[in-house]
């Protein structure tokens, strides 16, 4: 009886530690004062999913807290992750001069975007620590107000942080321009127990980051990330401006993934690490861009890219589908209509909508729960399994619960950290697709081939053409 105890409970052990078969290296708050370089670094981590941003915070620096809060939640919605929370100081009194370069760097549509009602910092700092039980590194792009005043009023920071990073001059942290934002906060958080991991610029004697060559190949990337940055060099005043092509806060995204391009210096729980490799930081800012931080996939390396690998009447669509929906898209749809075993329109709204969801929280797969009001009758249910695939929410996992008590419709509810959407698929869409196969239904009855061919052509059109960013209702609800 012993025996079989202690191996139910090895048993439970084991189911929970595949309960998730990876999770990112890094679970980070990020402070900014909103540079130029906040903006490339800030990016970069966005790209990567090795690293779960959290929420980001704005205080006074290279631009005051508000006008930093409008440049971060600009680039947020700009590359549609709208879900991830924004605080800014409301209570510091900015006291710098804004540096106009970093006003006028433009990192997404502004307009709308009202910095007076913006929560205050440690409102969502004290949120995402009660609500993520992993262990957070808080990241500081600028001073220390921010990182002090959460560490005085929040009382489960210093246990919940595991270690500040700090982005320092390549001379070090002391006397440099972060250092000085905030001088009296900068020596009252050294003073504390929490570990600094303070991460230094390129020198001069290293170069530029940003060469002609690595302008070039960011160019050649294709997500959203690296065309952010890339845009960014296509602009004649940010190309006139030398400081546009040094190594400053880029290198904290380096750093946390790949830690054996620097030197590493401690000092007690202070440690300080410098660029020791710039060839390789340059390499490495690419497959950041890339997003291949991590494998993605349990089984296969990759699916291939080639047309020629896919059925003749899909290959055509297959390189505009990559270049308007990213990889991620592409590998769920393929990989959700190999398990569905036939190409149902209603299975790729559902990878679609998966997708869209995890970018507005900015989540990799297995991080959320869904509530699906689909039911289990098809063809609207065939969403189920798109749903599935592209966020890893199944009932195996115990992560997507599928509604029928209730009115049916093409509408999911995801959670994630204490805060909810609702996505549904906008109502001329879901009529139009339901129509159709109503239509060929009705024409050839679901035994006849050609009601599955005419099926199939329909969900390539559809999978081409409908963006997953047009096609969808979001409705906050928490």
């Amino acid at each position: 009886m012993k025996r079989t105890i202690i191996t139910f409970i090895l048993l439970l052990f084991v189911l929970t530690l595949h309960s998730h078969p990876w999770k990112p290296s890094h679970y980070v708050i990020i402070d900014t004062d909103g540079g130029i370089d906040d903006m490339r670094a800030i990016t970069m981590l966005l790209a990567s999913p090795d690293v779960r941003i959290l929420g980001i915070t704005t205080s006074g620096g290279a631009l005051s807290a508000q006008n930093a809060y409008v440049k971060v939640k600009s680039l947020l919605n700009s590359l549609y992750h709208e879900g991830i929370p924004v605080g800014t100081d409301t209570d510091g009194r900015y006291r710098m001069k804004e540096m106009p370069f970093a006003l006028q760097t433009v990192w997404g549509n502004e307009d709308g975007i009202d910095p007076i009602n913006a929560p205050d910092n440690l409102s969502i700092i004290s949120g995402l620590i009660s609500a993520e039980k992993t262990k957070i590194s808080f990241v500081c792009l600028g001073s220390m107000t921010t990182a002090l005043r959460a560490l005085r009023n929040i009382p489960d920071f210093s246990r919940q942080v595991k270690e500040i990073v700090w982005s320092a001059d390549e001379s070090g942290y002391l006397n440099g321009f972060n250092f000085k934002i905030d001088k009296d906060a900068s020596e009252a958080m050294l003073k504390q127990e929490i570990p600094f991991m303070i991460v230094r610029s390129m020198s001069a004697q290293q170069g530029d980051l940003y060469t002609d060559e690595l302008i070039s190949a960011l160019g050649k990337v294709k997500t959203p990330y690296a065309a952010r940055i890339s845009s960014f060099f296509n602009n004649e005043v940010s190309k006139s401006h030398r400081f546009s092509y040094f190594g400053t806060d880029e290198m904290v995204a380096v750093f946390l993934h790949y830690p054996s391009l620097f030197v590493n210096k401690a000092n007690g729980i202070i440690s300080e690490s410098t660029p020791a490799d710039p060839e390789g930081i340059r390499e490495s800012t690419i497959r950041i861009l890339k997003g291949e931080t991590v494998q993605r996939n349990q089984v296969i390396k990759d699916l291939p890219q080639n047309p020629g690998f896919y059925y003749d009447d899909i290959n055509p669509s297959v390189n505009e589908i990559i270049s308007r929906y990213g990889i991620d898209e592409w590998t769920s749809g393929v990989l959700a209509n190999e398990l569905h075993r036939h190409l149902g329109t209603f299975a790729i709204i559902g990878v679609k909508m998966g997708i869209r969801a995890r970018e507005y929280f900015n989540t990799g797969v297995d991080e959320f729960t869904a509530v699906s009001y689909a039911g289990s009758t098809p063809p609207l249910s065939c969403m189920n399994d798109g749903l599935q695939v592209s966020t890893g929410a199944t009932p195996g996992h115990g992560l997507l619960t599928v509604r029928n008590d209730t009115i049916l419709s093409p509408s999911v509810e995801f959670t994630y950290l204490n805060r909810k959407i609702r996505l549904t698929l906008k109502p001329e869409i879901a009529n139009k697709i339901t129509s159709e196969l109503k239509e060929i239904n009705f024409i050839y009855g679901l035994d006849s081939n050609i009601y599955w061919e005419l099926v199939r052509k329909n969900t390539i059109k559809y999978w081409r053409d409908l963006d997953r960013h047009e096609i969808f209702e979001i409705e906050p609800l928490l």
